[in-house]
């Protein structure tokens, strides 16, 4: 068996499972509620036209290969990762309302992400060899992401106590198996990953410090309205993209360098988490 159809199988079930858990959480009014908290238009916008046209312009820029810019363009085109509701609880956030963005970011990703991909191959006349397979890639997305969190948030609705007793074993083979897709994409493809080098992972660095605060900008007046907009800004769904990269750009470096990339993310978003859990101003309220 191929490693891709190990890794394609694995990033499936951790991605349907984290959208069933969050389906499972939620209700239909509950989601409506929180979202209707923020600047909703403007997120969208920020997520799917700002922050991917700033990682074109640092690609070309900075010269980096086609496969390697495709990798980045992927994560950028890519926002809230189901994650954000993990990393809102730890920073002591509003977590409803990134459970509202994540419940939306993912469905809006279905059709964004493929027309973001699409428009920045075809402004890069040297990605003649890489080929986006817009159609099959919805179809995935369709059923990866909408099918799993319809239908958790149907069981939520028709069945509570079902959902209640699933949601904790769903949450847990979903992380599981997302962390084991990780671990084997990592194994499997760890010398392009380390061949990825440091100057783009400084420059990927950079640009998601600019959308953390391009999010905290735009989140509204609660700061933790503004920490959840900008986490969900500056982590981007790693799971997403990397299925999106197997499915159009299998056995290239477009693969590692979603992994190299997502990785450093995930990283800079735990740091936030921790500067915003056990900063000085916790530290002060704490004495206090």
């Amino acid at each position: 068996m191929k490693a891709e159809t190990i890794i394609r199988g694995l990033t499936i079930c951790s991605l349907s499972g984290l959208l069933l858990g969050v389906g499972l959480r939620l209700t239909v009014h509950e989601v409506i509620t929180s979202l209707r908290k923020c600047r909703l238009a403007l997120i969208v916008a920020v997520n799917f036209i700002v922050v991917p046209a700033l990682v074109v312009v640092a690609t070309r820029i900075f010269g980096f290969n086609v496969e390697l810019s495709m990798g980045m363009i992927l994560l950028s085109a890519a926002p809230f990762a189901p994650v954000v509701p993990v990393f809102a609880r730890m920073a002591r956030a509003d977590l409803a309302l990134a459970a509202g963005l994540s419940t939306l970011f993912p469905l809006l990703c279905v059709f964004f992400t493929p027309l973001v991909c699409t428009a920045a191959l075809q402004g890069m006349p040297e990605a003649q060899a890489l080929h986006f397979n817009t159609v099959e890639i919805l179809l995935t997305l369709l059923a990866t992401i909408v099918l799993p969190l319809g239908i958790g948030m149907a069981l939520k609705h028709l069945a509570p106590k079902l959902s209640q007793r699933g949601l904790r074993p769903v949450e847990v083979v979903a992380e599981f198996t997302g962390a084991l897709s990780l671990a084997f994409v990592t194994l499997t493809e760890w010398r392009p990953i380390l061949a990825t080098g440091w100057i783009p992972l400084l420059v990927m660095a950079v640009l998601c410090e600019i959308s953390m605060l391009l999010g905290y900008a735009m989140g509204g007046p609660g700061r933790n309205a503004q920490r959840v907009v900008g986490l969900g800004t500056a982590n981007r769904n790693i799971a997403l993209a990397l299925l999106v990269a197997l499915e159009s750009f299998p056995e290239t470096a477009v693969v590692p360098a979603v992994v190299a990339n997502g990785l450093l993310l995930i990283l800079i978003g735990l740091l936030h988490v921790a500067f915003w859990r056990f900063g000085p101003n916790q530290l002060q309220r704490a004495s206090e």
